[in-house]
């Protein structure tokens, strides 16, 4: 079973660089006439040898023409293997990088779930240093594994022509050498694996680290953090070890078999000198050609190491590749430019795992226009309704409407396109404030921009950053404080004019004063547009239209802030907890 997925492997590692064959079609050319030049040096060797007769007698005029030839012969092949090395690189390359583009592109098209469920380190390990594994393993692949076998073929060729018993000898002991590297391989191979996998643990566990280094520091978790890392460095580095000292015996061993390979020639040719039916150039050119043709073996077993790392790596790849995408939107599917924002949620039922319920016979029906808040207990379930308006989780049952829709009916990005979203967690990239600000609606006006900086009490902070709009704003926002990169994410909501809005505790990390405007500023950009409203804090949804209080995954209570207090309920145990 092993077997059959390794060759799968190198059988998709082939089909992803087959786009590029043009390149392996001139490096093997290059390859047969480089080979081909390389064994004609001996030969001319050896006839400069037999020129040489005895002392006094040398036939210099033949020697110097000999000369010329392998000259000519000698940069001949040092051209075409430098052309056979340009197009292997340029195949490499390229398949790497596309490649890569594949799991990036994946990334993209996969369940939400799957993300959430696995480690962002080993993902990035993954489309990083296991693509580039791959890369250097199929250039290795090309350049020694090819360049060897037509090495070994050519030099048995011209071997056989010079003298068919010497040549079946050397053969004869081939397979001593195929077995030796065989036998290594199938050793190493599931060391190099493993090796792959504690790489890819290792990789998450310092983008956990280093991405939060402030619950880090803060928690004073720096030496326990560093014994864990020593920990699992020092797992990779015993593994490592043996991976690479399990790929470093097929050289030596190998090239033990070559020695012998080269004594019976050696032997064999001295035999056959002495008995007239080689000359002392031809035991020349059969020693040399035993040399060459043993060569190729001590390049193919030891490229092995490489070419085991870069099977393990591939099937890390394929693995990403091989995930079933997000269910497709539908033939028919529907695309709304800007909807009304009437909604309705019927006997919805979702849970993330089969044996915990969360949403059970869910029902709403929200106008357009409507303020929604979702509040509750943590854990009860608002944040999974917000992902299941927005479709990053598909409903186990029931029904989701949009403009009486069904969500599944419309296509994603329409749905999408038609919310503007503020997260508590708030997400910038490496880019200018204009970039950031515009990253929703990349066609807004200067004007339109500033207004929407303006509107969330963004302006007056941007404008006294050193370049102003043009300002870079570092990976996740570092140079920024936490409640000003939630400003510019709530601006940058504000920009895309959308019809719905979803806000989750989207003034979690701001100033009560800031709040306080902000909060201004959402009642006007709301007017006459659907909210939805996750809030912890719930003296900042008393003007909602609609409450609905969540526990355990159903809706409890709902109506308006005062009718739900004069209940005496679950609401009004929650609001009144914030004042004990």
């Amino acid at each position: 079973m092993k077997k059959k997925k390794s060759y799968s492997t190198v059988k998709r590692i082939v089909l992803a660089a087959a786009k590029y064959k043009k390149y392996a079609v001139i490096g093997i050319i290059c390859a047969f006439i480089s080979v081909g030049l390389t064994l004609l040096g001996p030969v001319l060797t050896g006839n400069a040898i037999d020129c040489i007769i005895d002392n006094g007698q040398v036939d210099f005029e033949t020697i110097s023409k000999i000369l010329i030839g392998f000259m000519l012969t000698t940069a001949g092949s040092a051209l075409f293997q430098w052309i056979m090395g340009l197009c292997t690189n340029k195949l490499s390359y390229c398949a790497a990088r596309d490649l890569r583009q594949q799991v990036y592109s994946k990334f993209n098209s996969v369940p939400l779930s799957y993300i959430d469920g696995s480690s962002h380190g080993d993902l990035i390990n993954r489309v990083i240093n296991d693509v580039d594994a791959v890369g250097d393993g199929l250039l290795q692949s090309v350049t020694k594994l090819f360049t060897g076998v037509v090495t070994i073929v050519a030099t048995l060729v011209f071997m056989f022509a010079i003298n068919v018993t010497i040549a079946l000898a050397v053969m004869l002991l081939t397979p001593v050498s195929l077995f030796v590297a065989a036998f290594i391989g199938k050793f190493s191979g599931s060391k190099f694996r493993k090796q792959q996998l504690l790489q890819g643990e290792v990789s998450a566990y310092i983008e956990e680290m280093v991405g939060n280094q402030q619950i880090v520091k803060s928690f004073a978790y720096e030496k326990r953090a560093e014994q864990e890392f020593e920990r699992k460095n020092q797992e990779l580095y015993k593994v490592g070890q043996k991976a690479q000292f399990a790929g470093s015996l097929a050289n030596p061993s190998t090239r033990f078999v070559n020695g012998l390979v080269y004594a019976a020639a050696g032997i064999l040719g001295a035999l056959s000198a002495v008995n007239g039916g080689l000359t002392v150039g031809q035991i020349s050119v059969f020693l040399t050609y035993a040399n060459q043709y043993t060569k190729p073996f001590n390049e193919i077993t030891g490229v092995l190491t490489q070419l085991q790392t870069a099977i393990a790596s591939a099937k890390r790849v394929f693995e990403v590749l091989d995930e079933p995408n997000e269910t497709a939107d539908k033939e028919n599917a529907v695309t709304i430019e800007r909807a009304d924002g009437n909604m309705v949620f019927e006997n919805v039922n979702f849970s993330y795992r089969e044996n915990q319920k969360l949403i059970e016979n869910f029902n709403l029906k929200v106008k357009k226009g409507q303020r929604i808040a979702i509040v509750g207990p943590t854990g009860c379930g608002k944040t999974t309704m917000i992902n299941l308006i927005m479709r990053f989780y598909d409903v186990n049952s029931g029904e989701i409407r949009l403009d009486s829709v069904p969500i599944k009916d419309i296509k994603r990005n329409s749905l999408r396109q038609n919310f503007a979203m503020v997260l508590q967690d708030s997400w910038l990239f490496n880019g200018t404030v204009r970039e950031n600000l515009c990253y929703g609606n990349p066609d807004a006006t200067e004007e339109e921009m500033i207004k929407a900086a303006k509107s969330a009490y963004a302006h007056g902070f941007i404008s006294r950053l050193p370049k102003g709009y043009d300002t870079v704003i570092t990976e996740e926002g570092s140079n920024l404080s936490q409640g000003e990169k939630q400003l510019l994410c709530i601006a940058r909501a504000m920009l895309t004019d959308s019809p719905l809005l979803i806000l989750d505790e989207a003034t979690s990390s701001i100033d009560t004063l800031t709040e306080q405007r902000v909060q201004k500023a959402f009642a006007k950009m709301m007017e006459g547009k659907t909210s939805f409203v996750v809030a912890h804090r719930l003296s900042t949804i008393k003007e909602a239209d609609v409450i609905l209080v969540m526990k355990d995954g159903n809706i409890i209570e709902q109506g308006r802030h005062e009718d739900l207090l004069k209940k005496a309920g679950f609401y009004s145990t929650l609001y009144n907890s914030q004042f004990s």
